[in-house]
């Protein structure tokens, strides 16, 4: 065993001293903020759903292929890329992979369930609601995974889970998301700011209220000479006018005055402060391209490639943890060395030769088959892959060259 894997087995098993305060492995950890007001967030808030969608999209959209490494030095690498790839289609790991990015991005977190934990066969994404809490030692080794009352309130064995745990803050147990900042509340020398949605929410159920009051601006009747008998008759009368509008016929002088409304109702800076405040949270550049007047196309294209360094941090992540907890176990179980055969996922799409530069290099891929420089399935392989052909049949049916000795 390399000095690297040594290495990483020894961090796997934790280290001696306390991480973590002693009561939360007899409590567990819950998430700082819900995964139900996560989701409430998600599905109710335009701009929420919207910054999160872009950043799942950017990041998996594309879909992804595998890769193996080379044959010559491991004849079975193929092979072990023929059962990723089945496996892969079996369980639909894109679908997967387009929910999984969207919980991974809006709360950090993502909880993958393998069917047959001993025997990787079936994965299924739980719901982030069924969460309540997560079991750690002191040392922070998980001990399981605890499911609500509704779901059972079961307690998950930590090797049934594949836990996507994104940029966790101060060693908790769970990720963080960037919904969490627009939900936390933050408390301040012995006060408590409420969390940015909330406070989002609160203004917009007052802007009808205003313009209700102010859309059309409140008006003074003023009759000279009448009684206040008169006067209340009058004031009933104009009160029941319709708000679209009605004719008032007296036969005495009378004037109708518009009141100026007070300038500080004029919040436009509060209001965009905050909103601005909240699109800095959501980390896109999405919304103020769509809403913002005077985005050029320069300007846009420079917001979303400031993007890209994120979108490849997630993409990363994401790669890490498949290739680790999904592809090695699948070509183990096949009885395959997954070191050796070096699977790997990549996102979007292979490159491929077209079919004219193909028949051009042809001639001397050939002669290199032929010469014994590349074996009999390496230059089936080569042909296959560039023909994107689904079976090795597919592929042009050639006689056994003389090999080189050792291939």
């Amino acid at each position: 065993m390399s000095i690297f894997r040594r290495l990483r087995e020894a961090i796997r098993r934790g280290p001696s001293g306390v991480l973590l305060p002693a009561w939360r492995e007899v409590t567990g950890e819950t998430p700082p903020v819900t995964f139900s007001e996560i989701t409430t967030v998600y599905l109710a808030e335009y701009a929420a759903k919207a910054a999160v969608d872009f950043w799942a999209d950017q990041a998996v959209g594309a879909g992804f292929y595998t890769s193996c490494g080379s044959t010559a030095e491991y004849p079975q690498a193929q092979d072990a890329k023929d059962v990723v790839d089945d496996f892969c289609e079996v369980v639909n790991l894109d679908g997967l992979l387009h929910q999984g990015a969207r919980e991974v991005v809006g709360a950090g977190n993502s909880f993958w369930e393998k069917r047959v934990p001993r025997k990787l066969e079936d994965l299924v994404i739980l719901p982030l609601t069924s969460i309540e809490k997560i079991l750690r030692t002191q040392a922070g080794e998980i001990r399981g995974y605890k499911q609500v009352a509704t779901y059972g309130g079961k307690t998950l064995a930590p090797e049934t889970i594949i836990h996507f745990r994104w940029n966790p803050v101060n060693g908790e147990a769970f990720g963080t998301g960037i919904l969490r900042v627009l939900l936390e509340s933050l408390a301040f020398n012995g006060e408590v700011r409420e969390g940015l949605v909330e406070y989002k929410a609160r203004i917009e159920k007052i802007i009808p209220d205003v313009f209700e009051k102010h859309a059309g601006p409140d008006t003074l009747w003023v009759f000279e000479g009448i009684s206040d008998a008169k006067l209340a008759d009058y004031q009933r009368i104009i009160k029941a006018r319709p708000k679209a509008g009605a004719a008032f016929v007296y036969n005495k002088p009378a004037d109708v005055k518009a009141v100026s409304i007070d300038p500080r109702t004029a919040f436009q800076p509060y209001i965009d402060h905050v909103i601005n405040q909240y699109y800095l949270g959501l980390q896109t550049p999405l919304p103020k391209l769509f809403t913002t007047p005077g985005f050029t196309e320069a300007s846009a294209r420079a917001a979303v490639e400031m993007a890209e360094a994120k979108v490849v941090a997630l993409q990363r992540f994401l790669k890490r943890i498949v290739e680790r907890e999904i592809f090695t176990p699948v070509i183990e179980q096949a009885g395959l060395d997954p070191v050796k055969a070096g699977c790997r996922l990549n996102w979007g799409t292979p490159e491929t030769l077209d079919m004219k530069t193909l028949v051009g290099i042809l001639p001397q891929l050939t002669d290199v088959w032929k010469s014994g420089g590349i074996t009999t399935e390496e230059f089936r392989t080569i042909l296959r892959e560039t023909l994107l052909l689904k079976q090795v049949a597919e592929a042009p049916k050639l006689p056994t060259p003389i090999e080189k000795k050792g291939n």
